[in-house]
């Protein structure tokens, strides 16, 4: 089976080959972001403050596994690169280097999360009872790394197969299971806010135990070789070089976004429900492009590593094509029913302001949605050739670079009000796939990130066969 998914990915239309990576990952996607407007349902049962404790460290946690998914992103890019290559004995390798540098850091991580927390607190600004919960769930949750980080490994060597249906189910029944515990946790054993952590911390253990079983079966070509494991400098380095850029991409657009919060909240609470009910709805009619460009990178990542650039360049078109033509789409649902759809996710109408701010800022963020494709598919384009420096720079840059700046200066020099806000979200986008372009044009990004096919001069895996 999984042959036949190299096979597809390497051979298959390539239409139908974005269609079938990319249809499970956005399931996914719907599933956690139901699965978080669930969790989120229990936790404000306890009180409201609980609940804007989760929403206090939301972004201290959002940094830490951003950091891990960093070599997520490299696992997925070299392990999918050997693959194409026809190299499996040295991806087995790889996938077991993977997974021991992924625990190792997890540890680490979760020590020094776990030791800090009341710092961290302390530094946002927390004082009495918030800062109180935000300590107990947060230190909580530095339990849940180890199995993130691991389950992230596994995401990798199923993703560079071209798996995505499995993590996919693995997901889902994560997701159910936390669920299930909240309440459990929550309520039934009187655990308040810890049993919400609680539930997450156990969830996520199960899903990596799970996980770990498949991979390390019989039947996984990409099964870790542990035999004699020792840590492989160059491996790690490879590893490092192409999962750095991509965790300080993520983290940096964490921080980014924590400061743009703090840039929008200034602007009043009108201003901010809206930003964040106009999100909420962006991101769920995004998610199919979003996940064209995350099934990008296994098949980026394969045909490179088979010396297919041409089938590279066709995968990256037509994802592009394919992410623009949902962004029209969203652009119009959105721009012809904007008012109903913002009366739906706003049911309390005591703020006019709220509604008034919504569709102003839904109609700026609608025109920019086939820029926002174009973006996911120029990330996915540069995780999948394993430049991620590439992809960290349009993350980074978008907000640090682009967006802050602009909504600082419209600020101060204009009378705009928060209008300069959804302005600069909208022209953010344009910005930074112009940037994307250039690379594109530019830059060697098509050159391999593989020392070991460099070395080795590894034929396809076509030619192989």
């Amino acid at each position: 089976m999984a042959k036949d998914r190299t096979e597809l990915i390497l051979k298959g239309g390539m239409y139908r080959v974005l269609v079938y990576l990319s249809t499970p990952i956005i399931i996914n996607s719907l599933i956690q972001t139901l699965y978080n407007l669930v969790d989120g349902l229990w936790v404000s049962r306890i009180s409201s403050v609980h609940f804007a404790a989760t929403t206090f460290v939301w972004p201290v946690n959002w940094i830490f596994v951003s950091l891990g998914s960093g070599l997520s992103v490299a696992g997925t890019s070299l392990l999918s690169q050997l693959l194409g290559a026809g190299q499996e004995s040295r991806a087995r390798e790889y996938s077991a280097q993977l997974t021991a540098l992924s625990l190792l850091t997890s540890l680490l991580f979760a020590a020094v999360g776990y030791l800090s927390a009341p710092l961290i607190v302390g530094l946002m600004g927390g004082a009495g009872e918030l800062a109180e919960l935000s300590i107990l769930y947060l230190r909580i949750i530095f339990f849940e790394l180890p199995a993130v980080f691991l389950y992230f490994a596994i995401y990798s060597m199923l993703h560079a197969q071209g798996d995505t249906i499995t993590p996919m189910i693995f997901s889902a029944a994560s997701a159910i299971l936390n669920a299930i515990l909240d309440p459990i946790f929550i309520f039934t054993f009187n655990w308040g806010l810890a049993g919400a952590a609680w539930a997450t911390v156990l969830s996520r253990a199960l899903l990596a135990a799970a996980g770990a079983l498949l991979v390390l079966g019989g039947k996984n070509r990409l099964k870790p070789d542990f035999k004699g494991f020792r840590f492989q400098r160059g491996i790690v380095k490879e590893m490092v070089q192409v999962g750095l850029p991509a965790s300080i991409g993520q983290s940096g657009e964490a921080l980014g976004f924590a400061a743009f919060n703090a840039f929008i909240a200034s602007y009043g609470t009108a201003v901010l429900a809206a930003y964040g009910l106009v999100n909420r709805i962006t991101s769920l009619v995004m998610q199919p492009a979003t996940g064209m460009g995350h099934a990008l990178t296994a098949i980026v990542g394969q045909n490179m590593g088979a010396d297919q650039m041409a089938r590279v360049k066709e995968a990256f078109f037509k994802a592009v094509k394919l992410a623009v033509l949902i962004g029209v789409v969203g652009c119009i649902i959105l721009i012809a029913f904007d008012e109903p759809i913002i009366l739906f996710f706003m049911q309390a109408r005591d703020d006019p302001e709220v509604i008034s701010e919504s569709l102003t800022y839904l109609w700026f963020v609608a025109v920019s949605m086939p820029l926002m494709g174009i973006f996911s598919a120029f990330s996915g384009l540069y995780q999948g050739t394993g430049h991620t420096k590439y992809a960290m720079n349009m993350n980074v840059g978008r907000l640090w670079l682009v967006r802050l700046p602009m909504i600082v200066l419209l600020g101060r020099f204009t009378s705009w009000g928060s209008t300069g806000i959804w302005f600069s979200m909208s022209f953010s986008n344009l910005i930074i796939c112009l940037y994307g372009y250039w690379v594109y044009r530019t830059k060697p990004w098509q050159e391999s990130v593989l020392v070991s096919k460099k070395e080795t001069g590894a034929k396809p895996l076509s030619a192989a066969e």
